[in-house]
Order: structure tokens, then sequence, then C-alpha cells
């Protein structure tokens, strides 16, 4: 009896030893130079399973002892899936595996059966949008990142042998395709393009369209700006005077004086002083003789 509590701490202590469940049903999901790697779930009642991801890629293999990369992203996580795309860039075959974590508790690595290469990634047709404005053409595409061309085939309905093609390296707004004739319909196809693997999808569906015989939207637009430019051109002088005009009678404005602090006007006849008296003395004076002068000296 005295031994029976150790043979059990010695099983508890083997049993947190003990290997787990290596994951299984590892596989790649990729889409577009998009990968993911999944796998099933290792499950452990009332514990948390977590799990680690590495690559082995053609360099590691024949260079680097066949050393294996962690996914730094995809250490101790709790989710069955990696996005491994930014870390297998290279189109060389890669490995793949991962194992689960319970604590100190470990699995043996689950490896992906055979190697993953990026080239053989799935691509898809872009979404994209044809539009009719007035007699213009357009298509709109679906951003799908610096990696992706894509080619563009727009014709007219009924003469498919005269398809024309047009290749767009940047996804940045509408692209102009056509100035379309008045009556029959217009149709467009695209597919993807990735250099860096030299490979196409498939075209997407075709979709028609027809000249809305209306005004161009981009003629609407242009004619309304060029009015507002106009209409901005004349008002503005009118404007800069009026403003100007306020400043003016607001900062300086004009003093008007009361009736009692004006000056009158100057009298229309000059005053005169003493001049009249001066010019009736010289009225009177006359020359007298010597002799009446000497006269009235003795007198």
């Amino acid at each position: 009896y005295i031994h029976i509590p150790f043979f059990f701490l010695l099983l508890g202590i083997l049993g947190e030893d003990a290997l787990l469940p290596a994951p299984q049903n590892i596989s790649i999901l990729s889409t577009n130079m998009k990968h993911f790697l999944t796998w099933s779930p290792v499950i452990i009642q009332g514990e948390t399973v977590r799990y680690r991801v590495e690559f082995q890629g053609e360099y590691e293999r024949e260079y680097a002892n066949e050393s294996w990369i962690p996914i730094c992203e995809c250490s101790l996580i709790t989710a069955t899936v990696c996005n491994i795309t930014e870390d297998i860039s290279a189109t060389v075959a890669y490995n793949l595996r991962v194992r689960a974590a319970v604590g100190a508790r470990r699995s043996e690595w689950g490896t992906l059966k055979g190697f993953f290469n990026p080239i053989t990634t799935s691509l898809t047709p872009p979404q994209m949008k044809v539009i009719a404005d007035g007699y213009h053409l357009l298509v709109e595409l679906e951003d799908m990142g610096p990696a992706f061309q894509f080619c563009v085939l727009y014709w007219k309905k009924g003469q498919e042998s005269r398809m024309q093609q047009k290749v767009v390296k940047e996804v940045s707004s509408v692209i102009h395709l056509d100035t379309m004739e008045a009556g029959p319909d217009y149709c467009v196809k695209a597919q993807t393009y990735v250099n860096a693997i030299n490979r196409s999808s498939s075209f997407s569906q075709t979709q028609c369209v027809r000249a809305q015989g209306g005004p161009s939207m981009w003629l609407v637009t242009a004619l309304v700006s060029s009015a507002g430019f106009a209409v901005a051109a004349l008002t503005l002088p009118f404007l800069t005077w009026k403003t100007s005009k306020m400043c003016q009678y607001f900062c300086c404005p004009v003093a008007v004086l009361p009736d009692t602090l004006k000056v009158s006007e100057p009298p229309t006849q000059p005053i005169l002083c003493g001049s009249e008296e001066a010019e009736q003395c010289d009225l009177m004076v006359h020359v007298m003789p010597s002799e009446e002068v000497l006269r009235l000296w003795i007198q």
C-alpha cells in the first residue's frame, strides 16, 4: 500500500510528457497568388491546443543542411489555417509542416504530402463592370494587386472576327476602350495574367452594352465645369469691387460737417478800404500859380 501513491504520481508525470496527436489532413489552398496552409484540429478535452508552422525551400534543402524556417505569424496560434503568402514568394518547390502543442507537451510534425510551388496557384478572371457612358465604352476592373495584369477583349456584336485587345498593366480607375456607334451592342470580356509565373486565367463572362444616345456624362461634366468657371470669372471682379467699397465704408467713413461749421461763399464785391476817399481826394487837387502861393505864404 505504501507504493500505490508513488505509482499514480509516476503515471501523472509520464502522462504530461506523452506526445500529442500530430495534425492531419494538411493541405494548401492557393488562389490568385494568395496561399494558405490548413489542417484538421487536434482535440484535447479541456485544453487549448496551439500550432506552429515551418517551411523549407529549395535553398534550405540543398545549401542549409535541410533546415526549416518558422513562420512568425503562425507560431503558437490557435487557428487551423496559416497565411504563408509572404514567406513563400519564390517560384520554387516548398515543403511545409505543422505540429500541435499544449503547454510543454508537443506532437510529432505533420508534413504536407508532396511539395508546393506557387506557380500552381489557381487564377480566376477579374470581376468587371462594363459601362456605356453616352457613346463611350468603359470598363471597371477589380484591383487584384501589383502582380496582376489584365487582357481585355472588346468587339461589336456580330463582328467577333474583328475583336480588339487592350492590355491593362495598372488598375487606376475607369478604363476607356472605344467610341461606340449608335445601334449595335458592344461586348467585353477579360482575363488576368501574372508575369512572375507566366500564366493566365480563363476569360470572364461576356458583358454587352449599347450606346445610350444621350450626351456623355463626361461632356455634361465638362460643360457644367466651363459654365461654373465663366460665372466665377464674371462675378469675381464685381465681388472684389464691392468688398473694397464695404471695407472703405467701415474703415474710413466720410465725415459730414454740420451747416454751422461750413464756410460761406466769399463776397462777390470787393471791400474797399479807404480807396474811395483817396480817389475823391485825388479829384480835388488842382495846380495854383506861384504868385498866389507866395501871397498865401506871406499872409
